[in-house]
Formats: C-alpha cells, structure tokens, sequence
C-alpha cells in the first residue's frame, strides 16, 4: 500500500471516528445556513435543516443553537456527477494504469478517487465501465467504506459484431450481475473520429432491453447520426456529443432523450495529462490532435444545446485518471459558456437526480430527502467557482468534513 492510500485511509478513519460523536443519528442534527439553495431553482435566506436518522426532517427558518451553524457558507444538495470513471488512476510510475494489477491494489486507488470526490462535495456518482466497481460500491453501501452513493453499469457494450439478440442477452447478464444501467458506444472514440459504430436495429435491441429489464440506457456518441439513433430508440441519455449538430439536439429533446454534453473536465485533463497517457492503445499523436479540435468546437456545439428548445442537460463529467476531486470544472466551464448559475446548479443536483430516478431520494433540500448536503463558502450564483470551496460534505445524515470559514 503505497503512502498515499495511507493518507487517505487514514483521513477517512479518522473522520468516521470523529462522525458518531458529531452525529449520534438517535439524535436530530440541526444546521443553520444564512443562504440555500434547494437544488430545483429555489433560494431561501436563513434556514434551519434539521436531520435525523440519514433524513431531511424540517426545513424551516432559523431559530435558537445549531449543531452546525454555515454563516459565511451556502447551503445546497450533496452534488451529483453522472458519467466517472472511479477506478481510472496513474500508477506508480506516473502512466495511465491499463491493467493487469492485483485487484486489491486496484480497488485501493479507487477508493482514493472516491474519496477525493465526495471532499469535493459529490455525494452520488455514476461510474460507467469497470466490473470493478462492484467491490467498491458494495463496500461504501454496507457502511463500512466511506464515499460516495455510487451506481455502476459494471461494464460496457461495444462490439458492433454482435446482433441484436446478442445484444438483448447481454443486457440481460448486466442486469444478473447487479448493474444500475447499460453503457453503450454507438461511437467511436473522438481520438478515433467519432464516427458511428452500433446500427439503427443494435441500438434498438439494447435500448429496448434495457427498458424492458427497468435499467437505464447510457449512450456513448459523438456523431450526429449516432445521436440520432440513440433517440429513435428510446436511450435514456446521450454522452458527449462533441461533433453534435441542430437536428441531433432537436431529436434528443424531441423524444426526451437526456444529454451530457461533458465540456470541461475530461478533455481538458488529458491534454494536461497527455505524457502519463501517450503511447497507450488509441492515445497517439493523431488522437490527441482530435481532442484539440474537438475542444475548439465546443463553444459552439454547448451554445447550440442551449438554445435547443426542451433540451434536458444533466452535469457529467467523464472523470478520469488525473480528474477525480476536480469535477467542478465541468460546471465552471458550462458557466463560463453560457448557462447562467442555477440552471448549471439544478443539473448537478435534482436534474441529474431525475435522470437516474433517484430525484425522489436526493438532488434537493426537501423533508423526506435523504440528508445529502453541501456547503459552500460565497455565493455561486454570483460566483461560479465558489461550488469549488467545500467546506462542509454530509452523505447520508454523517458529516465527513466540517471547516469553518
């Protein structure tokens, strides 16, 4: 076990440790915030939260002693970033970690990556990719783990060769193996050109199985053509987009499709990261000049979708090596972008919720909500980059960092 993990195991021990004195749950908690923001658009001054047994309880104004008193700091819903790749990590010699590696080791750094997340203020994340995440996310679930509330697809489907039946009966493993959704590529790679990879009828097959199973559809694509497919069969949400065009954005809306767009954090860190990654399978000179001109194009392609009329937009990151702890720059990008603060602010918190049918459960300061919430020291809705200042993170009714202004 390597230094690090040390560190972080350490730090998570000690806070766990600390957490049963602060948050005895047979007894409410109350927390006192000069400034909310519910997560659904809303802004409340002076409120008090009070939490008992992992829920909200009483949201009402502020009156008498709190257990946490946030003057100074901005109250919202534990943040929630759709598409990570928790398991993704550099290795001991500072390169991208492509495997083989003892599974203990593997999970190790995982767990790292997630802990650096939910110190950022994401309390849910969605991993898409690895059978990996099954070990951590059972662990963080039973308690005994801290992190995050994470989901997993625990894989991918990716093989244009299969035919629709093969594609259904995948699917159905998926579901048998515990997955909380599909991931599919229905395109290349943007290092590859983006272009189509699953038909009309695949895309069909494995969408409408994944309905039919109660699983959601994530749909990797890049191309109009392949968004366009994703939509005409009924996907759940489409990722990325980076060659995105009107009519693709309009189907998407059209039939309800959801889109993360993942603007500012994933491309961004590989150029930054581009030594650690080169010479590893499709990350070559060629495809890091793809990546280059995708991120030119991306002004543009996010000011089309918000123009888009009725076009859902949830916050994903696509975090990767290199990027776990740091996913707030996808927000701070979409602001810079155009989207105006709470419109960004609801996509990482109730809109992203809705998307995986949990809005019900998180993504906003509701009695009856499970008691996930941040808070932040200035005001993103006249500063963006205050959602990068966490300095209070409670998942699940147990503070796990507390730090006065």
């Amino acid at each position: 076990m390597t230094r690090r993990f040390v560190l972080a195991f350490t730090l998570a021990a000690l806070t766990l440790g600390q957490s049963p004195a602060l948050d005895a749950q047979t007894d409410a908690i109350t927390i006192r915030a000069p400034r909310m923001i519910d997560g659904r658009g809303g802004e409340r001054a002076d409120v008090m939260v009070t939490v008992k047994e992992g829920k909200i309880r009483v949201l009402g104004p502020a009156a008498g002693p709190a257990t946490y008193d946030l003057t100074g700091l901005t109250l919202l819903p534990g943040f929630i970033d759709t598409h990570v790749h928790i398991g993704w990590h550099f290795d001991a010699n500072g390169r991208y970690a492509t495997g083989p590696e003892p599974a203990d080791q593997a999970v190790l750094y995982a767990a790292e990556n997630a802990w650096v997340t939910m110190m950022a203020g994401f309390t849910t994340i969605q991993s898409v990719g690895s059978p990996g995440d099954k070990a951590l996310r059972d662990a963080i679930n039973r308690g005994i783990l801290p992190g995050p509330r994470l989901l997993s697809s625990l894989g991918q489907i990716s093989n244009p060769k299969l035919t629709p039946n093969e594609l259904r009966g995948l699917v159905r493993k998926f579901k048998a193996d515990g997955a909380d959704l599909v991931k599919i590529f229905a395109s290349a790679s943007i290092r590859d050109g983006g272009v189509p990879t699953l038909s009309q009828a695949q895309l069909d097959a494995v969408c409408g199985e994944a309905k039919a199973q109660g699983l959601r559809s994530m749909v990797h694509a890049h191309a109009p053509e392949a968004m366009m497919r994703a939509a005409r069969a009924g996907c759940t949400v489409v990722e990325h987009g980076g060659l995105a065009n009107a009519e693709a954005l309009a189907l998407l809306a059209e039939k309800g499709v959801w889109f993360d767009p993942n603007i500012g954090l994933v491309t961004q860190n590989y150029l930054e990261n581009r030594a650690k990654f080169l010479g590893i399978g499709n990350y070559t000179d060629e495809g890091f000049a793809s990546m280059e001109k995708a991120l030119g194009l991306k002004d543009a392609m996010f000011s089309a979708a918000l123009k888009t009329k009725n076009l859902k937009m949830v916050m994903g990151t696509d975090a990767v090596a290199g990027a776990h702890g740091q996913n707030m720059r996808e927000i701070i990008e979409r602001v810079k972008s155009g989207q105006a603060p709470m419109d960004a602010i609801r996509s990482l918190t109730s809109l992203a919720a809705e998307s995986m049918n949990l809005h019900h459960e998180i993504g906003a300061i509701q009695p009856g909500h499970n008691a996930d919430l941040v808070a932040v020291e200035g005001n993103p809705l006249t500063d963006i980059t205050a959602l990068q200042r966490v300095r209070f993170v409670m998942r699940g009714g147990t503070v796990y960092k507390y730090e006065k202004p």
